[in-house]
């Protein structure tokens, strides 16, 4: 989302741009998302749940956004739900494949699909967003866990990390939160999940179940977004963990579900779920999304001379805890996109 909507915003200031999709479509993992784009709906909360994230960059999101939004619509982008349905937030619901076309469109249409930026050009201004690098074993075996090989990757497999690289090259510096990445416990194997799958199988019921690692330890969910217990999981024994719910948690509902629909999800797909004595206990694996650190930016998302980075390519907005990264990408991305051009 980040990239399109920087060149988006570069042609309606009249600059002609060039746009690399190392992919061989446009979206990114957007396309694959829920399409809720939301902001905290008090700042001080917004710090307290991201605290080691810069305060500069959370304005940005936080005082820009609502604007943004109104920019996607007035591009022609669907909402279908005015809302997040958590009053510690506020945003809206995008239909995401005409999301993308709305963006794209206005982008001019005209992508290099299939083709990295394999070296920054010199003398032009550009503007990194290539996703992230959770799709990188390595790295994420470096930075964020040695169960790497075990994650399910639940976004696009190309955001391998070539915008941290490019930007690394020309001059720039890592951000905070390099280990942090945001994701869902899914259905373990040999539950079968497509990409389609991705958010309708999402285990969002940690806060009501007890959670344990092969092991036998157990963690505490504290985190509404839960992507504390995704991170805990991910550092365990084949990023694994089970949860066991009571029949009376069955009847919980999150974010417009029941644990009960969120376990026969899993059933449906083939995951381990048992029943025994009026508990069920369901079997996670980690899935990995996005990462949350990325290249350090100022709040014109310059990461190194002539050079931008938005979208999960920048690190520093969500550190500690978990904001949205739709968010970040189209605030980041318009702003980018000015700054390569020197307006404001």
């Amino acid at each position: 989302m980040a990239g399109l909507t920087a060149a988006a915003q570069a042609r309606s200031r009249g600059a002609a741009v060039e746009i690399y999709e190392k992919g061989g479509r446009c979206g990114g993992s957007m396309l694959l998302s829920s399409g809720v784009i939301w902001r905290h709906s008090d700042f001080d909360r917004f710090r307290a749940e991201c605290p080691d994230g810069d305060p500069v960059l959370q304005h940005a999101v936080f005082d820009r956004l609502d604007g943004d939004l109104d920019w996607l619509e007035s591009l022609g982008a669907v909402v279908t739900e005015r809302g997040t349905r958590n009053p510690a937030t506020t945003g809206r619901r995008f239909e995401t494949e005409r999301l993308t076309r709305a963006i794209l469109e206005a982008a001019g249409g005209r992508v290099r699909l299939g083709e990295p930026l394999i070296q920054v050009p010199g003398g032009t201004p550009a503007v990194l967003a290539t996703g992230g690098f959770q799709a990188n074993r390595d790295l994420v075996r470096r930075h964020v866990t040695p169960e790497a090989d075990s994650l399910l990757l639940r976004a696009t497999p190309w955001s391998t990390g070539d915008g941290l690289r490019l930007g690394l090259e020309a001059g720039g510096r890592e951000s905070a939160g390099l280990d942090e990445f945001y994701g869902r416990n899914m259905p373990a194997p040999p539950a079968a999940i497509r990409e389609r799958d991705f958010v309708p199988l999402a285990q969002l019921f940690a806060r009501h179940a007890t959670v344990r690692n092969a092991g036998g330890e157990v963690f505490e969910a504290r985190s509404w977004s839960e992507i504390d217990v995704v991170q805990w999981t991910a550092r365990q024994p084949g990023a694994r963990a089970w949860y066991e719910v009571d029949g009376e948690a069955l009847q919980e509902r999150v974010s417009g579900r029941s644990v009960a629909e969120m376990v026969a999800a899993a059933e449906r797909a083939g995951g381990v779920v048992r029943r025994t004595g009026g508990k069920v206990v369901v079997e996670v694996l980690a899935g990995i999304t996005t990462t949350l650190g990325g290249l350090r930016i100022d709040d014109r998302a310059q990461a190194a001379p002539g050079i931008f980075a938005c979208g999960n390519d920048a690190g520093g907005v969500a550190t500690g805890g978990y904001a949205s990264g739709l968010a970040a990408a189209l605030v980041f991305g318009r702003i980018a996109a000015d700054a390569a051009l020197g307006v404001g």
